[in-house]
């Protein structure tokens, strides 16, 4: 069997035992939300929510799939809309308690979205923000199987994404679907929930037909289930081809409203006005009213035996994509109506509902009785999908500091590859938990020694055809166990991989340090999603360069100005820009170290292609003084030049530091001493700020070593960026201040001509700290 294939169900399963349980699938999902919205008490009077015709709409899929298909190594993504389904049946499994079931949308209960951090059971990928839940399983095979190169164990399992189909409009889904990698992933499957309705209306013009076009040129399976068995028995007879025809040619909308139709409209509508429609009419002759309707309605999403037949014919050796057609609402009162995506239902429906259902609407968190044949099939399930307990991961530990001093000129862009080159040396067992990934960038970013010492990751070992040419600098080795991923041109690929990479040591136990590498104007392209990727517990380093106006023969489009602020104001990150190059080797270390564990941190570096003379470092010789300048390096903040009797204070950070220093022997000259302050981390020092405030835990020490209270004196703060990122630090001793930084869009030219452009120059420093002393 294949690795990832799933078992063959069991041909005496009973099917009536699964219909009652997606029965009661529905009614669970739908009371959560009923419970959330209309019985517990909102003294607030804001709207709760909750989506019960789009539980309703996958709910016999995912019945389907988790009682009759999965296994203990398989992962799915469930579409955001659809989480009270999800807990429903974790409820059914005995993952959850009755007083979880209330507690959708609550404070600490079940959260509005999948969430695989702080929902009570069971969740193996955070949804909720479009396209990034559907695509996650494609980046988690990837990272399954790296961390299996490591481990040496085997990556079983599918991994399965459950997604609507409006939610194919993502553009990000595509450039999923289309990376190279990915058909190579046969452990792949993707469920469509077809149910040709989106938030505000019925969509016009989704087609499944182009849709199977468009998965299958990117070299994945196709398996359509467009109709259930009922409907596939009556399209059988005389009129069936004119019938099936009809159905799947007609608008979306016309079909929506056909559900909506009592039998008499529906054997007036449903022939239509072709040549064929005599012969649609004598076929609904041949069934009565009430098994037109149910017929009509029978599509294949919701037909149990036809998705047992649909999961039985997957290849494994591709991804597959299942396009299973389905109704908004299905088996609700408000099913195929084109606004019902956030209604709810009123308590006449509900109490309705329960009646079709046979529940109570006063005790609606009822289980199935243990000995009753969907209790057994509940328990038999629940033993199936139990899993073997995540091992802790062992986290090797990263060195703090190489011991050497970079001299001559560089960048702090060159040094990256630098630092995980001599990471191989100094610490092996570290170095070879981290893999770096760009999109197509690598050369340009200073990869190139890097990968060729570690290699190219690849499902599979391939020849490189350049080996023997002697031209040919960085060799392009792919085998199973390189460690740099190469992908294309898509950011939001690049940081939903090192996402998933980074929660590897707690999904199986194998601590990872991936690196993401991009240049600094994209990683606000890329920032949604790996935010949202923190926010799943995946914890990553993203390097953006080069950056800034720095970057000035590119021009305005190439020349970031917000990402300094990026590192203050996003959960669960730590940020540095380094000065020089020994800054990137203390900060990258600094920031693995504090990766691949609970209560973790991912980090960005903000890097630049301008070469800086090294010797302005300073770097201490003794031992204990340059142990001092690390700590505060990586605390945010130190000082590089100490004033007998300072006028005023320069701020720089970055790229900047070479020309505030310049500033400062030109006021030096002018009779006018200044402290130079270079900061590495504004984010640091902020936390520093708002923990001496009594706001956060933040260790505040650092504040004390560089801006003490006694050489408070007016500040100029200057960074290759927008100003208000260093602009809070004059209210820490309440100072005069002058902010210089970059405030609008760019220009190309040379460096000296943009600098003065956006005044960040040596001559704007001096006119400010002249302004402030006078």
């Amino acid at each position: 069997m294949n690795a990832f294939a799933a078992p063959v169900a069991d041909s005496a399963a009973d099917l009536r035992t699964l219909a009652a349980i997606e029965q009661r699938v529905l009614w669970l999902s739908t009371s959560m939300i009923h419970h959330a919205n209309r019985v517990r008490p909102n003294p607030s009077g804001l709207k709760v929510g909750g989506h019960q015709a789009s539980s309703a709409s996958i709910a016999t899929i995912m019945t389907a799939l988790w009682f009759d298909q999965l296994q203990p190594e398989d992962r799915v993504s469930v579409k955001p809309h659809a989480s009270p389904v999800l807990h429903g049946i974790h409820y059914l499994l005995g993952e959850l308690d009755d007083h979880h079931m209330g507690s959708l949308r609550e404070f600490g209960g079940i959260q509005s979205y999948p969430s695989r951090s702080k929902d009570p059971d069971t969740v193996d990928y955070s949804t909720g923000s479009v396209g990034i839940g559907a695509t996650a399983p494609i980046w988690g095979a990837i990272a399954r199987r790296y961390a299996a190169t490591i481990s040496g164990a085997s990556a079983q399992g599918r991994q399965y994404s459950l997604v609507g189909d409006a939610e194919l409009d993502e553009g990000a889904v595509w450039e999923a679907v289309l990376d190279p990698h990915v058909s190579d992933l046969g452990e792949i499957v993707w469920i469509v929930d077809l149910n040709r309705q989106s938030l505000d209306r019925v969509v016009p013009n989704i087609a499944a037909g182009r849709l199977e076009r468009m998965f299958s040129a990117a070299g994945w399976q196709v398996i359509t289930v467009p109709f259930g068995q009922r409907l596939e028995a009556l399209l059988s007879h005389p009129g069936g081809a004119e019938l099936r025809r009809r159905i799947l040619d007609m608008p979306n909308a016309e079909y929506q409203r056909l559900l909506r139709c009592p039998a008499a409209e529906l054997r007036h509508r449903l022939p239509g006005a072709e040549a064929s429609a005599s012969a649609i009419r004598a076929l609904l002759e041949t069934v009565d009213d009430d098994e037109l309707v149910a017929t009509i309605r029978n599509l294949g999403g919701h037909d149990l035996a036809t998705l047992r037949e649909a999961f039985a014919q997957i290849d494994d050796a591709r991804p597959t994509v299942i396009i299973a057609y389905t109704i908004k609402g299905n088996g609700l009162p408000t099913a195929g109506h084109p606004q019902n995506h956030s209604s709810l239902l009123t308590h006449e429906q509900y109490a309705q509902l329960a009646q079709e259902v046979g529940m109570d609407p006063s005790a609606p968190w009822q289980r199935f009785e243990p000995d009753s044949p969907e209790g057994r099939a509940c328990a038999a399930t629940a033993r199936r999908l139990t899993r073997d307990p995540v091992p802790a991961a062992v986290i090797p530990a990263v060195p703090a500091d190489f011991g050497r001093t970079p001299s001559g000129s560089g960048t702090t862009q060159a040094a990256l590859g630098r630092v995980l080159l001599d990471l191989t040396r100094s610490a092996p067992e570290v170095a070879r938990r981290v893999v770096t990934a760009s999109p197509d960038v690598s050369t340009s970013t200073n990869l190139a020694g890097w990968l060729n010492k570690v290699g190219v990751w690849s499902t599979d070992d391939r020849q490189d055809w350049f080996e023997d040419d002697p031209e040919t600098i960085m060799h392009w080795r792919e085998r199973l166990s390189g460690q740099h991923i190469e992908l294309g041109i898509a950011e939001v690929n690049l940081v939903s991989l090192i996402g998933e990479l980074g929660a590897t040591w707690s999904r199986w136990g194998q601590p990872l340090y991936p690196i993401g590498v991009l240049y600094d104007p994209f990683v606000e392209r890329a920032l949604e999603p790996w935010s949202y990727g923190m926010y799943a517990g995946g914890q990553s380093i993203l390097i953006g360069t080069p950056s800034g106006v720095s970057l000035a023969a590119e021009g305005g489009a190439h020349q970031s100005i917000k990402t300094p602020s990026i590192g203050i104001e996003q959960p669960d990150l730590l940020s540095y820009e380094p000065a020089f190059v020994q800054e990137v080797e203390w900060s990258l270390l600094a920031a693995m170290s504090q990766m691949a564990r609970p209560g973790g941190r991912s980090a960005y570096l903000r890097l630049s292609t301008k070469p800086v003379d090294q010797g302005l470092a300073a770097i201490p010789a003794d031992p204990a003084a340059r142990e001092r300048r690390r700590r505060q390096v990586v605390a945010g903040a130190y000082r590089l030049r100490t004033a007998d009797a300072p006028v005023a204070t320069l701020v720089a950070m970055g790229v900047m530091v070479p020309d505030a220093l310049r500033a400062a022997d030109r006021l030096a000259a002018l009779g006018r001493q200044v402290d130079v302050i270079v900061v590495t981390s504004p984010g640091l020092l902020f936390d520093a700020v708002q923990a001496r405030g009594g706001q956060g835990s933040a260790d505040t020490w650092i504040l004390d070593q560089v801006l003490p209270a006694e050489r408070a004196v007016p500040m100029v703060t200057v960074l290759d960026g927008h100003p208000h990122a260093l602009a809070f630090l004059a209210g820490i001793q309440g100072v005069p201040a002058r902010h210089l930084g970059v405030s609008r869009f760019g220009q190309a030219g040379d460096l000296a001509d943009v600098y003065r452009y956006h005044g960040i120059d040596e001559d704007s420093m001096v006119r400010a700290v002249l302004d402030l002393a006078e």
